[in-house]
């Protein structure tokens, strides 16, 4: 897939198809977290693939039941249910210390954005599908996969194939209501 045709039609994805992601690709995904641009090229992530069911679970329970992020009329936010029931998860994590801080803003969530629009355009590319989850037990979560108390969890990304294929990206605002040209509103 061409690069612009995965950015236009990237979506959350929160179903699955029962089907294993095959090595190669999984390596691909890591490959292009891998080479995202980082604060004086720190490189300050580290990611945990997770495909056991049991901690799956356990990570699906540690994130929120109730989000105000939830699609109006769920009581469960239809991401819990994907970390379950995707055939693995990313966990995305970062060592503040690797990165830089200016202006009192910590770079290490800049970091691992970027590095994480690597990732879901990389699955897009390959045909897979993912969401981030960024609401879940931090300090429960260190514990459940060994992480040091050091490192920071940024998101959460259960990873498939999705169960369906909706046409088109998300609806977008268009350029003229968010870009502007030499000064605000101009």
């Amino acid at each position: 897939m061409e690069l612009f045709e995965a950015i236009q039609t990237r979506r959350s994805v929160r179903k699955f198809q029962d089907k294993p992601v095959e090595d190669d690709k999984l390596l691909q995904l890591l490959e292009a977290v891998r080479m995202a641009p980082s604060w004086a090229n720190m490189q300050c992530w580290s990611f945990i693939v997770v495909k056991e069911k049991s901690k799956k679970e356990t990570i699906s329970e540690l994130s929120y039941v109730e989000s105000f992020f939830a699609p109006k009329g769920y009581k469960v936010n239809p991401a819990k249910k994907a970390l379950a029931e995707a055939p693995l998860v990313i966990v995305a994590c970062a060592d503040p210390e690797k990165s830089g801080v200016l202006w009192d803003q910590p770079y290490y969530m800049t970091d691992l954005g970027i590095a994480s629009q690597n990732l879901w355009l990389a699955a897009r590319g390959l045909g897979l599908g993912t969401v981030f989850v960024g609401v879940f037990e931090e300090r429960k979560l260190c514990e459940l996969l060994g992480i040091p108390q050091n490192i920071r969890v940024v998101g959460l990304f259960p990873v498939g194939y999705p169960l369906e294929e909706k046409a088109g990206g998300p609806p977008r605002k268009p350029l003229s209501e968010i870009v502007f040209h030499e000064t605000w509103g101009r």
